[in-house]
């Protein structure tokens, strides 16, 4: 059983989500404080990660068991890994495994809730409940790009919450920028999957729209996230370099301009996935980048 395909399973190149999301709570951490403790940022990494590996693991599983990953095309960025389809590894070892992420990353969050009480008990409350259930109640119900968005959130906050123990307007303002550009990313992979999802029984933002009514809605998401750091910036809740992330505008708007004449033939599909989600990452790395300087300059 070779390593590359667990990661393949885990979609290593999606975890970077949460690698940024940790990432900007640890900064903007830093840039409050001027402290930072290493240990528990260690702890909240690996957590995250392993709680974010469970879902993918668990909703490969579940896409399997329904038949969703053997009636749709599979792109580098949408359709399932194929691990399962492919006979690479056995349904009860992908099931197996993402529960045991999900124990492992809750061992992590409860570590914090003794440490730190009832306000992590909550954000990990939510974490465990959206995990268990995201493949099956929280997608066929239509709500999949929402409680990524929280869930993005609630990372950022977390994050914050266990170096700090505050929860404060700018950290939130944050976690919604981050939770919206993971968000983004969700419901722009679930176009191509659009006739196979809606054929079993799941219910994306793409399926409840249609795609062509769907496909307005591209600009929507930029434009909350480059909002509200916009209006972070004009409140003097976030540090004026935060402005850098604007740079990625010409990425979203290359893929975005090519996305009606694209809905329906994948392989030209894959070129908009894949600009969005460079844009998604670059975007959170850019604000990300934009607390370092700020901690660097004492700003």
């Amino acid at each position: 059983m070779s390593i590359a395909v667990w990661f393949r399973i885990i979609r290593v190149k999606f975890l970077l989500a949460s690698v940024i999301a940790v990432s900007l709570g640890l900064a903007i951490s830093y840039w409050q404080t001027k402290s930072i403790d290493v240990l528990s940022a260690a702890i909240t990494m690996g957590g995250v990660l392993l709680l974010h590996a469970s879902v993918d693991l668990l909703n490969d599983y579940s896409d399997y068991k329904r038949g969703i990953d053997t009636i749709t095309k599979r792109t580098k960025f949408s359709g399932g890994t194929g691990v399962l389809p492919e006979g690479l590894l056995k349904p009860s070892t992908v099931h197996y495994a993402g529960i045991i992420c999900l124990v492992l990353g809750s061992f992590a969050g409860v570590y914090f809730i003794v440490v730190h009480g009832w306000i992590i008990a909550a954000i990990l409350g939510f974490a465990i409940l959206s995990i268990y259930f995201y493949s099956t109640k929280i997608v066929d119900s239509g709500l999949g790009e929402i409680f990524v968005g929280i869930k993005g959130t609630m990372i950022v906050l977390g994050t914050m919450y266990i170096q700090t123990e505050q929860i404060i307007p700018t950290n939130i303002l944050a976690g919604i920028i981050a939770g919206t550009l993971s968000s983004f990313v969700l419901f722009i992979t679930s176009f191509p999957d659009h006739d196979a999802d809606k054929q079993k029984g799941r219910k994306t933002l793409v399926i409840v729209l249609g795609k062509a009514k769907a496909s307005s809605l591209y600009w929507v998401f930029p434009g909350v996230a480059y909002g509200f750091v916009a209006l972070g910036i004009t409140l003097e809740l976030l540090p004026v370099y935060c402005a850098i992330v604007y740079t990625s505008i010409p990425m979203m708007v290359n893929a975005g301009r090519n996305i009606k004449r694209s809905i329906d033939d994948v392989e030209k599909f894959v070129i908009i996935m894949k600009s969005t989600v460079l844009f998604s990452r670059i975007t959170g790395a850019l604000f990300v980048l934009s607390f370092l300087i700020a901690i660097v300059t004492n700003s």
